[in-house]
């Protein structure tokens, strides 16, 4: 199959494409990021509401193999909803997600709240990355677009990313779930170490959302904060072309290979 995940009722199909660059066997972060907020915004709601916060904890390695989905809503309220979404692989829980949903409800605001632009070059005026740089089947997926630094380069960057293969089998992707995917690329958009000498992988991705993020391109202006004692942290601010929308953090597990 072409994408990423084939869901039927709780149970779910992983495909190759799902695959990271560490290990063949184990999922890249970003598609259980983007199915557990799949899960979420299937789940009903009194009123309208959006996605304004996102917390992804990855317990275990995710392998690329059949997974269950597992959800429930922790507090249904007039304005929010909290909810929990896991991920199980062969009865372990591999993902432990919660999800903030807040009641949309259109407001008159003064022109200091207006949406902060991104200055940055756009996608289009961007340098193509090109996918080979990773061995990861689920980078292939993606397009990559480098408005200030490379991606894997040490320094802070600024990479606008698009999803271009379908994440659950018959759905569309949401502009959430395209947010999510792109965040979890937060620590190689603005490595601090040398790939070939360290790993940073990240233990969890935290993602907060001002507003509702709108088109293909999301862009990552990232920057990391390596600690002398194994912990580190991944940040970026993340827009759309309307301009900024939101904020991403990782917490870093630092190694030598």
């Amino acid at each position: 199959m072409d994408a990423i995940f084939r869901v039927d009722g709780n149970s779910v199909l992983t495909s190759p494409h799902a695959a990271g660059p560490w290990d063949p066997s184990m999922q890249h972060g970003s598609p259980p990021a983007a199915l557990v907020v799949w899960a979420a915004e299937a789940l009903p709601t009194p009123v309208p509401m959006r996605i304004a916060r996102v917390t992804v904890d990855l317990m275990r390695p995710v392998p690329v193999a059949p997974l269950t989905i597992e959800t429930e809503v922790l507090r249904e309220g007039r304005k929010i909803q909290l909810c929990a979404v896991k991920l199980r692989a062969n009865g372990v829980v591999v993902v432990a997600a919660t999800i903030l949903k807040i009641k949309v409800q259109a407001n008159e605001l003064p022109p200091e709240a207006e949406i902060e632009q991104v200055t940055l070059p756009g996608p289009e005026q961007s340098r193509v990355e090109p996918a080979d740089f990773s061995s990861s089947p689920f980078v292939t997926g993606m397009s990559l677009r480098a408005a200030r630094g490379r991606f894997g380069v040490p320094g802070p960057g600024a990479i606008w990313y698009r999803v271009d293969r379908p994440i659950v089998e018959g759905a569309a992707v949401s502009q959430a779930m395209r947010a999510m995917v792109a965040a979890d690329f937060c620590n190689g958009t603005s490595a601090v170490l040398d790939f070939r000498q360290w790993t940073f992988l990240n233990a969890d991705l935290t993602v907060n959302f001002a507003r509702q993020p709108v088109g293909d391109w999301m862009l990552l202006d990232a920057e990391s904060w390596i600690g002398p004692d194994g912990a580190g942290l991944a940040m970026a601010r993340l827009a759309d072309e309307r301009g900024y929308f939101g904020r991403a953090v990782q917490s870093l597990v630092i190694e030598r290979r």
